[in-house]
């Protein structure tokens, strides 16, 4: 009688779920578990919590869905608190694990955590499925990953590499195993936190349509795909406002709740039906630079986590009184203030504002870009550390395709993307 664990990591989905797909091949009797790290609910040294209420939130709710859609299954999802290397032994050894399956997660915190739970004596499986490609599926070798974007994406595009066809989600899973008494189930984890209320969000995740788990995900997937704003994104893309600017996808990307396998069955259903454009090409190239940051991952591990990052430069400046004015948008220039402002009030920023309070940071405040990745990741609902860690090296010149003169200038910023001070006027009121 073999009986497999599987660890749900940043994979909060059924669908086109490669780990839950190998488990069930392997095994008589399954365990669905997720671990709840106490290093997360600890200060950064920065100061300030590591996940803050909006991702809290938005976990929350993708966990519970992920518990409703194993629960029709026969099963429950699990939460076990504690360090991975703490619980997974000893929950292994009191069900009779034959071993666990899990996501392989190539940033050096989770590569640690699987290599602890290992030297513990429990086999465990690593797969990967977090990118649209298969790194495997590359016309290079990821050692040999091209250190600019532009050539990577030309390369895969002249050579024809295309995903692979998402898996369905099951219809049936082998017989659960009884959990043990440490552990809890998802209504337990996290009470009293609240869901955002703020009607200005561009992302309002305490609405039922942008929720967090797989079913919103799915749905917000199709209506997306239904209508027209594919077939005009290019144009809508650097919006600062409202739901309809951008794809919104990330946020269900980052939790694994949506595959990026399926996000691009449903774009290329689309353009059979309603045309292929520059529009849904966008959405094609962003999802490869997502890919980029987490083939780096691969390539790079943990070199990307250094101060200097790909680079010899020295250690970046911080003033920590400017620091704290950029995260409560109190540093002087209302463009990026409203951007932080907006970010602090809901968890949620357009990718046009992003580049610019990052920028505004890293060049103007002459503040260390890691706390500004670690403020991101403390508040962001659509967090994953490939993009983060991706975007703020390349933003300030230590990651690939080293450089300077990424400095964003907010005035012409704003005339270009809020000429009529409106976004300004809607995160400074009362000032």
């Amino acid at each position: 009688m073999k009986t497999v664990i599987v660890w749900f990591r940043n994979d909060l989905r059924l669908h086109d779920n490669r780990v839950l797909k190998r488990a069930i091949e392997q095994s008589d009797r399954l365990l669905c578990v997720y671990i709840h790290d106490p290093r997360h609910d600890q200060s950064t040294r920065w100061g300030f919590p590591r996940m803050g209420r909006h991702r809290r939130v938005f976990l929350v709710d993708t966990l519970r869905d992920l518990d409703a859609s194993l629960t029709r299954l026969g099963h429950r999802l699990w939460l076990m608190r504690g360090r991975a290397a703490e619980v997974l032994p000893r929950l292994a050894q009191a069900v009779l694990a034959t071993g666990i399956v899990c996501e392989h997660i190539a940033a050096p915190e989770e590569e640690q955590d699987v290599a602890e739970v290992r030297a513990a004596g429990v086999e465990v499986q690593t797969i990967w499925q977090s990118s649209l490609l298969d790194p495997t599926a590359l016309p290079f070798d990821v050692s040999a990953l091209p250190q600019v974007f532009t050539v990577f994406r030309k390369r895969v595009e002249g050579e024809g590499v295309v995903p692979p066809r998402p898996d369905a989600p099951p219809s049936a899973l082998p017989p659960a195993v009884v959990a043990t008494s440490e552990s809890m189930i998802v209504d337990q984890l996290l009470k009293g936190v609240a869901a955002s209320s703020d009607d200005r969000s561009s992302f309002p995740y305490g609405q039922p349509g942008y929720r967090g788990g797989e079913s919103a995900a799915l749905s917000h997937m199709t209506r997306y795909f239904s209508g027209e704003a594919a077939q005009r994104y290019k144009e809508t893309r650097n919006g600062l406002m409202g739901v309809d600017y951008s794809t919104k996808f990330s946020p269900w990307l980052a939790t694994g709740s949506l595959s990026p396998r399926t996000l691009f069955a449903a774009l290329k259903q689309h353009e059979s039906t309603q045309g292929a454009n520059e529009s849904t090409y966008w959405i094609w190239f962003e999802l490869l630079w997502r890919d980029y940051f987490r083939f780096l991952h691969l390539q790079h591990g943990a070199r990307l986590y250094r101060a200097s990052g790909l680079t010899r430069e020295p250690l970046p400046p911080h003033d920590e009184g400017r620091f704290e004015a950029w995260c409560t948008g109190r540093s002087g220039e209302s463009f990026n203030d409203a951007g932080m402002r907006e970010l602090s009030a809901t968890g949620y920023l357009s990718n046009r504002l992003r580049q610019n309070v990052a920028s505004w940071l890293i060049n103007d405040l002459r503040c260390d870009y890691r706390a500004g990745a670690a403020w991101f990741e403390s508040q962001l609902v659509d967090y994953d550390p490939y993009s983060n860690q991706g975007n703020w090296l390349y933003l300030a010149g230590r990651g690939t395709d080293p450089r300077e003169g990424r400095r964003f200038d907010p005035e012409r910023q704003s005339r270009m993307y809020d000429s009529d001070g409106a976004y300004r006027l809607l995160w400074n009121r009362g000032d």
